[in-house]
């Protein structure tokens, strides 16, 4: 029993701040309901065009802002305060859906007003995830830091797992209209947990007197520091052309398995609950090694390529759980990594360009998926996202390696060292 208390208390420690459990009841919620918005929205530009290029060229629309703006709101997430940006985004993205889902009520929608809609939610959304990144670092602190961003991507893919199962079941039953209203009140019920966090016991930094003002501040301070270009160059070759999963699962679910809306909500559903072990297992590490990330880059790569591959659409419902479990581990040791290596000052303009390379990306990577899935192959769409993750693994070990900060580890050894290392940090405390 004492084995299960203590790594309970390890996967779960962020959780005994008072403030991030509010946040992390209210994000959760939103999150759920994001997801049963993008479930709707790709469904629903697939009734309305049957075209996977068209469904790729909603969510480059999406992400246009997340590429152009990311620098200018880099900038303004370091200069103002995170959660009243916080307070504008989600009330904003409120209103977007609410808007959606009465043109979608009254039968009126039409591709060109999904087209206004993604570049509104992406001029949003361009501030809400740096606010919402380093937002999370002034609620627990460096301390915590891991376990917080690891417990909050576990709860974007439960919400992931959830949002779709929701949403298969809300648009068999009375079509996409009610998953645009779920996800406004989603929006609302955030903004309530977000007025009750405390102030006072948010961890606010001094930041250095200095005026980093110019547009390419970011990009400058970035450049000068490997480990930070070595990890947003590999994300930027994953989010363009791996993370895709918009494009290409509900063309994997539609066109390879002649499958329904079911049939793409349970991918999104198994990768949501794939995503939740990952993260879990992710919470429960103690300090970051960055080898870790390139065998994390490495091995959803080779995940996403088997799955492609796999015959039948219940073999590949399983392989994107493993798909989700790689993912996470990639993605929140590559977050806490970067945020822990950023100076105070800084933090927001790197944490918008990891915005920048995970999802800005989608804007040329998107088009290309989408397609390389109507035209070839679904299955060679995310062949090409399996490669080129495990080619950005190659890169990010190459760099790593140069720069001192990479050693080699056989797996049962790593996995020994670590137990080790969390031994000892309990005996610390």
């Amino acid at each position: 029993m004492d084995i299960v208390r203590t790594f309970g208390e390890q996967v779960f420690a962020s959780l005994s701040v008072r403030n991030y459990r509010l946040y992390f009841a209210g994000i959760g919620i939103s999150q759920v309901g994001t997801w049963m918005q993008i479930v709707a929205l790709g469904w629903l530009v697939l009734e309305l065009t049957g075209s996977g290029t068209q469904l790729g060229a909603i969510l480059a629309l999406r992400f246009i802002p997340l590429l152009l703006g990311s620098l200018h709101a880099g900038a303004l997430v370091d200069r103002i305060d995170k959660r009243t940006l916080l307070y504008v985004t989600q009330s904003i993205s409120a209103a977007l859906a609410v808007t959606l889902g009465t043109l979608v009520f009254f039968d009126v929608v039409a591709m060109w007003m999904l087209y206004v809609a993604a570049v509104l939610f992406g001029c949003t959304d361009v501030i809400d995830r740096p606010a919402r990144q380093t937002f999370i670092h002034e609620m627990v602190g460096p301390e915590r830091l891991r376990n917080a961003v690891a417990l909050n991507s576990t709860e974007v893919n439960l919400a992931r797992a959830l949002g779709p199962l929701f949403a298969g079941v809300l648009i068999a039953s009375a079509g996409t209209v009610l998953c645009f209203f779920a996800n406004a009140i989603s929006y609302l019920i955030f903004l309530v947990f977000l007025v009750a966090i405390r102030e006072k016991d948010l961890h606010r930094e001094f930041h250095e007197e200095r005026k980093v003002d110019h547009l390419f501040s970011g990009l400058y301070y970035v450049t000068s520091t490997p480990l930070l270009l070595t990890v947003l160059v590999t994300m930027a070759v994953v989010g363009t052309l791996a993370y895709e999963f918009q494009t290409t699962l509900p063309l994997f679910a539609h066109t390879t398995f002649l499958g329904s809306a079911a049939d793409y909500a349970a991918f999104l559903s198994a990768m949501g609950a794939g995503s939740v072990a990952g993260g879990l297992f992710s919470a429960s590490r103690g300090s970051i090694n960055p080898q870790e990330f390139a065998l994390w880059a490495f091995l959803f790569g080779l995940s996403l390529c088997i799955t492609a591959l796999s015959p039948t659409l219940g073999l590949a419902t399983v392989g994107m759980v493993f798909v989700g479990f790689f993912s996470i581990c990639l993605t929140s040791t590559g977050n806490t990594m970067i945020q822990l290596e950023s100076a105070s000052h800084m933090r927001g303009r790197v944490m918008s360009l990891w915005t920048m390379a995970i999802f800005g990306s989608t804007v040329i990577g998107a088009p290309i998926v989408g397609f390389i899935g109507e035209h070839a192959s679904p299955r060679w769409a995310l062949i090409l996202g399996g490669f080129a993750g495990m080619l950005a693994a190659i890169f990010a070990a190459r760099r790593l390696i140069k720069a001192g900060r990479f050693f080699f580890i056989p797996i049962p050894a790593f996995i020994f060292v670590r137990r080790e290392e969390a031994a000892v940090e309990n005996a610390r405390t």
